[in-house]
């Protein structure tokens, strides 16, 4: 015979099963397949199966900046102590291309590592992110293209803290490459309103400047000139077998407004399409 529950069992038992229905066990982590690359989208890790890149003989007229890259994605790869980086400068002189190039000749070299493309958007949910890729064996970019701040807050002190400072320390085997066509990743207009608006001018000042100041290697990337925009165009003509006017891709350039590596593939890319060429 069932012998009755007292009722301060069965009262305790119906505060259990409520409050397990308010906060359910947590659901099983999603196994994460091997990608070489993925993309942290809104709380969700998706895989990405191919990582377009360049190979890393390919670039020009950034020798320094490419082998101060690749040294640290070398160390980052063994997990060995390595930097965050911010990558800033001119547009189109390889910021980013580099640093998928870099990731992807250490892959061909057998190392374990992949990149982790972030919008600005997502690094608020960051921390998940870096949770989820400590259980990793392997090492992880986790890159920011083109980032900069305006007036978004949360984002920029959520990084920042995620960098250096914030309770929760971040694995050795994830680290932060950042791309900004601003030095100091938030443009001069707003660093001069914190200096005509705040109360103590330089410590507004200093708050604004404190994100740079948070990647241990900074690489500067410089417009180039005629020369060194040629050479980049004669790099890639060699590469597939083009054959390459000089003066087209000056006025190429003349018509863009500007020399770049970026605007030297484009004008690759016009010789390769009238000549019949793929480009793979």
């Amino acid at each position: 015979m069932k012998t009755p529950e007292s009722p301060e069992i069965s009262l305790f038992a119906r505060i259990a099963d409520a409050l397990e229905r308010l906060a359910p066990a947590p659901a099983a982590t999603e196994a994460l397949p091997d990608a070489p690359a993925y993309a942290w989208d809104h709380g969700t890790l998706r895989p990405v199966a191919t990582l377009s890149a360049q190979p890393l003989d390919r670039y020009v007229g950034i020798d320094a900046q490419r082998a101060a890259l690749l040294r640290n994605t070398e160390r980052l790869a063994k997990r060995l102590p390595a930097h965050d980086i911010l990558l800033w400068g001119s547009r189109g002189m390889g910021k980013s291309s580099l640093v998928k190039s870099a990731v992807a000749h250490l892959q061909a070299a057998g190392e374990a590592i992949a990149l982790v493309e972030i919008e600005r958007d997502d690094i608020a949910d960051v921390s998940l992110l870096l949770r989820r890729l400590a259980k990793r064996e392997g090492a992880f970019v986790l890159f920011c293209d083109d980032l900069s701040f305006d007036t978004d807050e949360r984002q920029y002190r959520r990084l920042r803290s995620v960098l250096e400072g914030g309770i929760e320390a971040r694995p050795d085997n994830c680290r932060f490459y950042v791309t900004s066509n601003r030095r100091h990743i938030v443009p001069r207009e707003m660093r001069e309103n914190e200096l005509a608006n705040s109360i103590n001018a330089r410590d507004g000042l200093d708050d604004r400047l404190a994100l740079a100041d948070r990647f241990g290697l900074s690489l500067g990337f410089h417009a180039c000139d005629q020369t060194t925009y040629l050479a980049m165009v004669e790099a890639y003509g060699r590469a597939y077998g083009l054959d390459i006017d000089p003066q087209a891709a000056v006025t190429w350039a003349t018509g863009r407004g500007g020399r770049s590596g970026r605007v030297a593939w484009q004008y690759v890319q016009e010789v390769a399409g009238a000549a019949g060429v793929r480009l793979s």
